[in-house]
C-alpha cells in the first residue's frame, strides 16, 4: 500500500490518499513492462504498406529490345526489378504487427508501471471543478502551482474528464488527458509527471485492483 499527498486546486496540501495494487516481482518487472510497451507500440502500426512484385507490375509482356546486337545487357521484360518502374524485391506487404500477451500479464504490467511512478504522482482534489469555460491558462497555472515545470510531459488522469477540461488541455502539446479506466503502460512511463484526480484513485483501485 502506498500513500500520496492530496493537493487542492491552489496547490496546497489537503490530506492524504492511499493506493494498493499488486505489482510484479522486482526480477521480472522491467521485462514485463518492456513487453507491454512493445505490444502497445506494435498494435499502433497500421501494417498497410504495400509494394508491387514483378508479377504485379502492369505491362512487360513484350521483350523491350532484341537479344543481340545492341551492346546492352539482355532484358526480357520491363517489369524486372533491375529497371526503374519494375517490381520490388522483398518489399513490404500488408501484415499485422500484433504481439501476444495474456490479460493477466497486461494488467500486471499496468499496475507495476503505475506503482513505479508514485514518486512522480501529484494527486489533486476536485481537479478543474472551478473552471466554468475552457481556458488553457487555468490548467498551466494549476500545474505551475503543483511545482511542475512548464516543459515537462504531463499525464492527467481523471475519473470522467469534462468537455471543459478536454478543451482546456487540448492546446497543450506536452499535456495528455485520459480517463482513469483507460490507462496504458506507455503513457504512464512516458510522462515526467502524473496528475491524478482524487476520485480517479478510487476508480483505478476498483478497475485494476481486483486481480
Amino acid at each position: 500500500m502506498a500513500s500520496c499527498i492530496v493537493h487542492d486546486w491552489q496547490g496546497k496540501e489537503a490530506g492524504k490518499a492511499t493506493l494498493d495494487l499488486n505489482v510484479a516481482k522486482e526480477t521480472t518487472a522491467v521485462d514485463l513492462m518492456h513487453r507491454a510497451v512493445l505490444r502497445q507500440q506494435a498494435h499502433s502500426r497500421q501494417g498497410t504498406a504495400s509494394t508491387l512484385t514483378r508479377s504485379e507490375v502492369r505491362g512487360g509482356g513484350r521483350k523491350p529490345y532484341k537479344q543481340k546486337g545492341t551492346g546492352r545487357a539482355r532484358q526480357g521484360s520491363i517489369r524486372t526489378p533491375l529497371r526503374p518502374g519494375g517490381g520490388i524485391i522483398f518489399g513490404p506487404k500488408p501484415r499485422t504487427y500484433s504481439l501476444a500477451m495474456n490479460r493477466k500479464e497486461r494488467r500486471l504490467a499496468l499496475r507495476t508501471a503505475l506503482m513505479s511512478r508514485l514518486e512522480d504522482v501529484k494527486v489533486v482534489k476536485d481537479f478543474g471543478a472551478a473552471i466554468e469555460v475552457p481556458k488553457t491558462r487555468e490548467i498551466t497555472d494549476a500545474l505551475g502551482r503543483l511545482g511542475i515545470a512548464a516543459n515537462a510531459k504531463v499525464l492527467i488522469v481523471l475519473k470522467t474528464p469534462s468537455e471543459v477540461i478536454r478543451r482546456s488541455v487540448r492546446n497543450l502539446e506536452k499535456v495528455k488527458l485520459i480517463a482513469a479506466d483507460q490507462l496504458n503502460v506507455f503513457d504512464l512511463l512516458h510522462a515526467n509527471t502524473l496528475v491524478l484526480g482524487e476520485d480517479a484513485l478510487a476508480t483505478i483501485q476498483e478497475v485494476y485492483g481486483n486481480d
